[in-house]
């Protein structure tokens, strides 16, 4: 009997030695209200801390205290986490696991299908998000499309006409949205 071929790994498997947070959520940007889960190999104290992302972006780690996490990648934090606990910890290893995404939603308001907040595991544009609210109906006012992003104190109104986008033209409205930003669809 001729030996058998491997099988070889399908698309979605991990190679060996990457675990699933890192293939999945390489380049996801963390948002405040993420939750996570942090450990340190071998510190009894320090093992499967669930900790969510502030309204600030920050978390609050033991021994070292207030850490910057939203904007970073989970690879990001985890060098930082790494690097600022090696002054308490010899040689410390540190894991940031994903437990959900909750902080990276965005909000579609108006003559939608399906209003209301929107999650994703990774960033989406203006069109992926009136796709996952159902699509417009058929009373909105396609041109009259706007996204409302709040940074600090300042808020930006960008226009959307979902028309032009459709036809091909204009692409560059169609925006990635930023966690929290609202599509109102009058």
């Amino acid at each position: 009997m001729p030996p058998q071929a491997e099988p070889s790994p399908s698309p979605t498997s991990p190679a060996p030695g990457v675990t699933i947070e890192q293939t999945n959520y390489a380049s996801y940007q963390l948002s405040p209200g993420d939750a996570l889960e942090i450990t340190v190999w071998k510190e009894e104290g320090l093992q499967q801390l669930q900790i969510m992302i502030s309204p600030d972006g920050t978390i609050i780690f033991p021994l070292i205290g207030t850490v910057g996490a939203a904007g970073k990648t989970i690879t990001e934090l985890k060098d930082n986490l790494t690097t600022r606990l090696s002054d308490y910890i010899a040689d410390p290893s540190v894991s940031v696991k994903l437990l959900n995404n909750q902080g990276n939603s965005v909000f579609v308001i108006g003559k939608v299908n399906k209003p209301g907040q929107v999650f994703s595991g990774r960033r989406l544009d203006v069109l992926q998000a009136l796709s996952l609210a159902g699509g417009l109906t058929v009373f909105a006012k396609e041109g009259s499309i706007s996204i409302i992003r709040r940074s600090g104190d300042q808020v930006k109104v960008f226009p959307f006409d979902y028309d032009d986008v459709i036809n091909g033209e204009d692409l560059e409205q169609n925006i990635l949205l930023e966690p929290g930003d609202t599509v109102t669809v009058p």
